[in-house]
This record gives C-alpha cells, structure tokens and sequence, in this order.
C-alpha cells in the first residue's frame, strides 16, 4: 500500500511505543517521516530523527520548520508525545500537574500552533492526536493523566472546528490498555509483574492489550487520504473496555 507516497509526516514521541510504530507504518506506505523526540536515536534507516523537547516552544518551532523545508511541505502531524501519571487527587502537587499538562497538553498546542501555517499548503492535511479511553471512563488512580486526556479530547474537537474549512482534519485515537514501555515498566513496579500481566489481560474483554500495531493503523487510517471525511472524531482502540460490559466467565 502507498498512499502516504508523496506526503511529508511529522510524529511526536516518535522513539517508541506507538509513535515509533505509527512512524514506521507510515514510512512503510511511502511518507517522508521525521520523528520529534527528546531522544530519536536507533530510528529506522529513512526515518529523520530531530531532537525535540515539546516543552519549549522554540524548538518546536525550529523542528517544524526545519521538516517542512527539508522536504519541501508538510502534510499530516501526529502529536503522540505524552507522559503518564500515577494517584488519586491528593497525591500529585502542583509541580507534577504542571509538567504532565505542559507535556500532554501544551505540548500538542505547540507542534500544531507552528504545523498549521505548513499545512494550509497541503492538498491532504491531517492532524492526529493521541488521546486515551481514560478521557472519558474513569479509572483508578489516573486523576492527572485522565485530566490531561480529557482535555486532549476537547483540544481535538475545537481544532477540527477551526480549521475544518481551511482544509485541515483534525482528529484522535483514544488506545485503551496497551502493550507499551510505560506499561512494562508499570508492571515492573509491582510485587509479582507476571501475576499482574495476566490479571491485567484478564481484564480486557479480549483477554489481552491491544498492541502499538493496532494503534498505528488506526491513526494511519485517520491521517490518510481515505478518511478525507472524517473530521472531528475520537477513535477508540480499546479492546471495547469502554463500550462493551461482559458478565463474568461461567466455570467449566
């Protein structure tokens, strides 16, 4: 498949997890890839790597532009760059709702703030955000990083109104539970990280996490050229966590 041939792409938090597997689906399909990370080192060969803080505006800035002019346009920006958070309402202080916002948030109003006036210019403009089911389910002891999701979610649905008309879609994918570093390394926290994998793939009604792959195409899809009709929509993958309401297994 090569309907990304001829388009310029940019993911954020591109390093690993989802973003490295949404860049390299996307590279597979013939897009031009430039990975924004703190760290975008060991990328793929034909994937750019530009070192990428989303906290600071400046460079920002100077990483859009300098993808734009390197390849001549830009056409699709998935912001993927988050961190994760952990507690009830009384355990984060100021200081950490500060940081997990100023990256889960602000960091996507960066990267688009400085990647809407290149994609004006593009026949095919899209703009994906990476959300999470926690925007809208309420789970224990993601206080902070559900806050941070939810506004996520509103951000995408007042972008795509903006800018629906300057030809720009604007959309997220919502994973539930996936198979990602950061969950590893939950896992690795607790007592006995076997028993907690399974009791956490236990838990989906499929009976495991959904994978970076299944994310990737779902952002692949919303990014592409064949959702030219899509606009304004939040895409869960998510195992049906949040739709779906299983009885309990019968024994045999």
């Amino acid at each position: 498949m090569s309907d990304f041939t001829g388009l310029v792409a940019i993911v954020t938090g591109g390093s690993s997890g989802i973003g490295l597997a949404t860049a390299k689906l996307l590279h597979s399909r013939g897009a031009s890839v430039a990975v924004l990370d703190l760290e975008p080192d060991g990328l793929p060969d034909g994937i750019l790597g530009v070192r990428t803080d989303v906290r600071d505006d400046a460079q920002v800035k100077s990483a859009v532009d300098a993808v734009a002019e390197r390849f001549g346009r830009l056409d699709v920006v998935v912001n993927n760059a988050g961190i994760g958070a952990v507690g009830d309402v009384t355990q984060n202080g100021d200081e950490e709702w500060a940081r997990v916002l100023d990256v889960n948030v602000i960091g996507m109003v960066r990267v688009a703030r400085h990647a809407v006036p290149h994609l004006r210019r593009s026949p095919a403009a899209a703009i994906v955000n990476t959300c999470s089911i926690v925007a809208w389910a309420g789970v224990q002891q993601r206080v902070l990083y559900s806050a941070s999701k939810g506004a996520v979610q509103a951000l995408t649905l007042a972008m795509a109104a903006d800018h629906v008309r300057e030809g720009i879609r604007v959309n997220c994918v919502a994973p539930g539970s996936a198979d990602t570093p950061w969950i590893d390394r939950s896992l690795r926290d607790t007592p006995d990280p076997t028993a907690a994998r399974a009791a956490l793939d236990a838990f989906q009604p499929t009976g495991r996490l959904v994978t970076v792959e299944e994310i990737a195409d779902a952002i692949a899809y919303l990014a592409g050229p064949r959702s030219s009709a899509t606009v304004g929509t939040v895409l869960a993958v998510d195992n049906g966590m949040h739709g779906l309401r299983l009885r309990p297994p019968v024994p045999s």
